[in-house]
């Protein structure tokens, strides 16, 4: 999960898909990025499981899926509260 937001433009569709249901053609014009490029990205958010498409008449359109995230800071946050825990704790060499 952090592989495929750590790319700019994945992450900024997922920001843009945070405060709306979006087609392709939407992405491109926020982004700037070319529509091939916006697909590709849209395609590997989708085998990830973080976006749902439903087609609109001659168009998608892409939803954020809320779940992925979530457990993403999740898993961050409990390796946050491990490191917090951990309290300066060190192996003797």
């Amino acid at each position: 999960m952090l592989k495929v937001l750590g790319d700019p433009l994945r992450r900024r569709i997922v920001e843009l898909l945070a405060g709306e249901e979006l087609c392709t053609c939407h992405l491109v014009a926020e982004t700037g990025a070319g529509q091939t490029a916006v697909s590709n990205h849209l395609r590997v958010l989708r085998e990830a499981g973080m976006v749902a498409t439903e087609p609109c008449g001659r168009f998608t359109y892409y939803r954020l899926l809320p779940g992925g995230l979530r457990a993403l800071a999740s898993e961050l946050a409990a390796l946050a509260d491990r490191a917090e825990g951990a309290g300066g704790r060190r192996r003797a060499c």
